[in-house]
């Protein structure tokens, strides 16, 4: 079988790794005290009118579930994630330049660290009848639907091996991510006990129709065909009661932490959350890619050995990283790249970048090695959390924190996205 285009709009076949497609989400806030704002409407916007879509040169604009959340896209895909960079850049400056005549912000990270998602406005746009069916299906006024910002990374195919070889790759590397790329530590003003709480609620969104999200890994399913008998078709039939008009009956709503999407030949990476500023989100991409590339070429593992790799262990790391991040044991991890025993996530990916060639273009290199040898954001947040505080913040206990403090910290972290400065030493 044959997947021979992208999407509706580009009838082009990208084969493993030709080309990449990013997305970034971010949330508008007040300039002054970071408020969330639901002013997407200031930026989704062709002649005075509100429209879902804003096409730009190589990118494009628009709208999430709700209406303070802008999200970003190469539009058509790019060949590597450093050609994004520039034009990324470009829109952020636009974009802050409209939101600045209101007093408005974007701010980075996976989740707002004070919002009450109860406060939250759909967006009413041409997606408004998906947005008020996930609504009241799901309910989506918890932080799992409302407060919520992350990067996508669609990687492509042109054939069912092609797929097999992908998807094997991706579930290898969905667990580790979070202690790679956790930014969301802190929610409803508290320390949470959780390095990736964004990944957590995430997890638990669609509690009422348990399929849709499964297990959050990926099922070791490696065949178009049957991924859609025993995956996608069984979403629906377990959505069917509840979704008689068949709004969602698509493939977008499967809530794992990397999705197939045929409609545009693509393997969809949804657990990255965004980071402090693109510059660190593209550093990711392109170290991802590498790593997907190597495995694909089964560089470290046969093919068969990743697909055997088995769930319960995968399920059990992801649920690890959520929590200690970078701190967690690489485990199965490390057995099957045959890295030495007893490594963290963090030491297995520090490893993982010696022995891959990381791309300089756009000093994404440099990035990345700020992020490997000073961990994830969400571990610097913590880490400036603990200085400016004097408390310690453990795993698995929640911990308000003084208003102000939150507010410095996430202050700095605005200057990041404007700057392009990574977040270091709670700086």
């Amino acid at each position: 079988m044959q997947w021979p285009i992208w999407g509706c709009m580009y009838m082009t076949t990208y084969h493993l790794f030709e080309a990449i497609g990013l997305e970034l989400e971010y949330m508008i806030v007040d300039r002054s005290n970071l408020d969330i704002q639901s002013r997407a409407d200031l930026i989704l916007q062709s002649d005075g009118k509100q429209v879902s879509t804003v096409e730009r040169d190589g990118t494009s604009w628009s709208n999430e579930l709700v209406s303070h959340v802008i999200e970003l896209k190469t539009d058509p895909p790019l060949l590597r994630p450093a050609a994004a960079l520039s034009a990324f850049r470009r829109d952020l400056a636009e974009i802050q330049d409209t939101l600045s005549t209101q007093g408005l912000s974007l701010l980075g990270t996976g989740m707002h660290p004070w919002m009450d998602p109860e406060s939250r406005i759909l967006w009413p746009g041409e997606n408004g009848p998906i947005y008020r069916t996930f609504d009241r299906i799901f309910d989506c006024k918890g932080h799992g639907w409302a407060n919520l910002q992350s990067m996508h990374l669609n990687f492509p195919f042109a054939s069912d091996e092609e797929f097999a070889r992908l998807m094997a790759a991706i579930r290898v590397l969905v667990p580790a991510l979070p202690g790679l790329c956790a930014s969301t530590p802190i929610c409803d003003g508290k320390w949470t006990g959780l390095l990736d709480y964004r990944m957590s609620v995430y997890g638990s969104n669609a509690s009422a129709i348990p399929s849709v999200s499964g297990q959050v890994v990926p099922e070791p399913l490696f065949d178009p065909a049957q991924y859609q008998s025993e995956l996608l078709d069984g979403i629906y039939r377990d959505l069917a009661p509840l979704d008689p008009d068949g709004v969602l009956q698509e493939e977008w709503v499967n809530a794992r932490g990397a999705i197939a999407r045929f409609e545009r030949n693509a393997i969809e990476i949804r657990v990255i959350d965004t980071q402090e500023c693109p510059e660190m989100d593209m550093a990711i991409a392109a170290f991802v890619e590498t790593a997907l590339i190597a495995l694909a070429n089964e560089q470290f593992a046969d093919r068969k050995d990743q697909m055997a790799l088995s769930q319960h262990d995968l399920v059990a790391l992801l649920q690890d990283t959520i929590m200690r991040g970078g701190e967690a044991e690489a485990g199965p991890l490390a057995r099957l790249f045959g890295f030495s025993t007893g490594l963290s996530i963090i030491d297995f990916w520090r490893e993982l970048a010696e022995r891959l060639p990381i791309a300089s273009a756009g000093n994404l290199d440099r990035y990345l090695e700020q992020l490997l040898s000073h961990g994830s954001l969400a571990q610097r947040i913590r880490s400036s959390l603990e200085r400016l505080t004097g408390l310690p913040l453990p795993f698995a206990q929640s911990i308000p924190l003084p208003h102000a403090i939150l507010e410095n910290v996430y202050r700095d972290l605005r200057h990041c996205l404007e700057s392009g400065n990574p977040f270091l030493n709670g700086h």
